[in-house]
């Protein structure tokens, strides 16, 4: 887990990685001892992130219809029949990943002049946490119409729609809509510049003391309308 005294993770999972990587990865998780070889079962919260991490990726990287409770297993390391009785069915957990909910129920739980800085703090924190960025599949899903349309509307009624009935003043909806974008960059920014870039190695509150202040501008509404 990151902390904000440590350089930012560079790896997250739910951006597109490579074959070669991604056997790698579940390699360090079956030596860990997270994801036994042969898609053993983990504990209850492990498989369970395991597996919505794997979903994750799958939905992002493949249409729906080519996403399959198979592969999406393997990814995880674990076996069928336990996404089955974890999640039921592959609609149930793709409606899972696209659940932007619990990452804003985190982001957004602080007061408003401090908010600015809590986003970054929580974004970073997340993205270690998770494995991956909580927000940025909303902008790389390659899914069909139907399934991007949905993922966006999620997104606008879960994280936009909510940061704008939080704002106070003038233009709640446009400096939600900013802000939303802020942290969508700070994401892709983490994400393009992995593993050697400067914000792969600096602090969570220096990225904080150099980004929130923007954010926060767009949350306080303060702009000179002269």
């Amino acid at each position: 887990m990151s902390t904000a005294d440590e350089p930012v993770s560079p790896a997250t999972a739910d951006e597109p990685v490579s074959p070669a990587t991604a056997d790698a990865d579940r390699t360090a998780r079956r030596e860990a001892g997270n994801s036994p070889a042969g898609g053993g079962e983990t504990g209850p919260e492990t498989g369970r992130e395991a597996i919505v991490r794997a979903a994750r990726r799958a939905f992002t990287l493949k249409p729906y219809a080519e996403v399959t409770m198979r592969g999406i297993a393997a990814a995880a390391g674990v076996s069928p029949s336990l996404i089955v009785k974890r999640f039921g069915s592959k609609e149930a957990l793709f409606n899972t990943v696209v659940d932007f909910r619990p990452a804003a129920a985190e982001l957004f739980a602080a007061p408003l002049p401090g908010l600015g800085r809590h986003l970054v703090l929580t974004m970073v924190e997340l993205r270690g946490r998770l494995r991956g960025d909580p927000l940025l599949r909303v902008v790389f899903s390659l899914g069909i119409e139907d399934e991007r349309t949905l993922l966006r509307a999620r997104f606008r009624e879960q994280i936009t729609d909510r940061l704008a009935g939080i704002l106070t003043g003038p233009d709640a909806r446009l400096r939600a809509e900013l802000v939303a974008g802020q942290l969508l960059g700070l994401g892709a920014t983490l994400s393009l510049h992995r593993p050697d870039g400067a914000t792969a190695h600096t602090t969570a509150e220096r990225l904080a003391d150099l980004y929130a202040p923007g954010i926060q501008h767009l949350v306080d509404g303060s702009a000179d309308r002269t």
